[in-house]
């Protein structure tokens, strides 16, 4: 095995990160826009990206490439089909943290303004809750006692940036005692969470500028409102719905009562 003047292996030798080229993949517009489409962590269809892209197939398929050679894409078959997802969560919490301080795209038609409205309501953020409903439940478990460390509030003079991954490791945020037993009652089985992620993290959320829960825990206590059928998705990607159902249940089980 070769190895470097200074006696480490080149396999073993730690490169900077290539911030420009990340950002210049980000930064055409249509492949920006298949990123945000793929935010909720799930798998889409080369057809429907081009359709958010507002581009051609043979087109979309240039920029999927691209996005796919540099490890911020993963690919799928399914039959004929081909498939796309962001390749894990740290991607999404970069398009998160670029959120908070681009300035706003303008609005040119209903559809547009529906959803945008729709997203600052309730969305995805990779595979946790986002937008005002996201923000509200971290507010729910704090107020609750199931959750502390912090207010919830973002204050960007003492935030503390995690490299290009943004917002979420500078706040200790720990569930209490009382939100390990809250959360075990509801379903979350928190003794089967990823070890190789951290249990709980935030992100700043673009649209509301506070805290939404992320992490391992808040994955796993979205996926449960899913599964309970307290949330559903949206028509539009990453947008999601809160049922007649979930807003009972997050009344009645977190003390979360959403005024729309």
């Amino acid at each position: 095995m070769a190895r470097t003047t200074t006696g480490r292996r080149r396999d073993q030798v730690h490169h900077q990160p290539d911030i420009a080229r990340a950002a210049q993949l980000i930064a055409d517009p249509s492949r920006a826009r298949m990123l945000k489409a793929l935010g909720d962590g799930r798998a889409l269809a080369a057809g429907l990206l081009a359709a958010e892209a507002g581009v051609s197939a043979a087109t979309a398929s240039v920029h999927l490439a691209k996005l796919v050679e540099a490890g911020l894409v993963l690919t799928e078959s399914a039959g004929r089909c081909r498939y796309y997802r962001l390749s894990g969560p740290d991607v999404g919490i970069a398009l998160e943290a670029l959120a908070v301080i681009a300035p706003p795209l303008p609005v040119t038609s209903l559809r547009e303004s529906s959803t945008a409205g729709a997203l600052r309501r309730s969305r995805t953020c990779y595979d946790h809750l986002a937008g005002r409903l996201g923000v509200g439940l971290l507010g729910a478990l704090l107020d609750g006692g199931l959750l502390v460390g912090h207010d919830g509030g973002h204050r960007p003079g003492e935030a503390v940036r995690d490299g290009a991954s943004g917002y979420g490791h500078d706040v200790d945020y720990r569930l209490t005692d009382t939100g390990r037993d809250a959360l075990t009652r509801f379903g979350v089985d928190l003794d089967r969470l990823p070890a190789r992620r951290r249990p709980i993290r935030y992100c700043v959320d673009w649209s509301e500028q506070r805290h939404h829960l992320a992490g391992a825990v808040g994955a796993a206590l979205t996926a449960r409102l899913f599964e309970l059928r307290w949330l559903r998705h949206g028509a539009s990607p990453r947008v999601v719905h809160l049922t007649e159902t979930g807003a009972d249940g997050l009344a009645g089980t977190f003390g979360l009562r959403v005024v729309d």
